[in-house]
């Protein structure tokens, strides 16, 4: 039982990362430092974008509409680190 604990924890943390490196690089693309028409930077950005659509998607369903600000990431953030740190020892009856 604890190596599935251990597995969710360690695809919960890759999760992290993930958000964290598509929020950074989505300040750095808009703040010009980062060009999309670098192949590299290009096939990171789309391929992270494609990684975590499916999960945007469905927080920004029932989000109200902000404008320009996107909040899906933030709660994605949020839903990870409640999963990690919450939900899954209490679930796995580590706590």
């Amino acid at each position: 039982m604890i190596i599935i604990y251990d597995a969710l924890q360690l695809v919960l943390g890759v999760a992290y990362f993930i958000i964290i490196a598509h929020v950074i690089m989505s300040w750095l693309i808009n703040f010009q430092v980062l060009n999309l028409h670098q192949p590299i930077v290009s096939q990171i950005w789309y391929g992270i974008s494609r990684l975590l659509e499916p999960m945007y998607a469905r927080i920004r369903s029932f989000l109200p509409a902000t404008g320009g600000l996107d909040l899906a990431p933030l709660v994605a953030l949020l839903a990870v680190i409640l999963l990690r740190s919450s939900v899954l020892p209490v679930l796995f009856g580590l706590r």
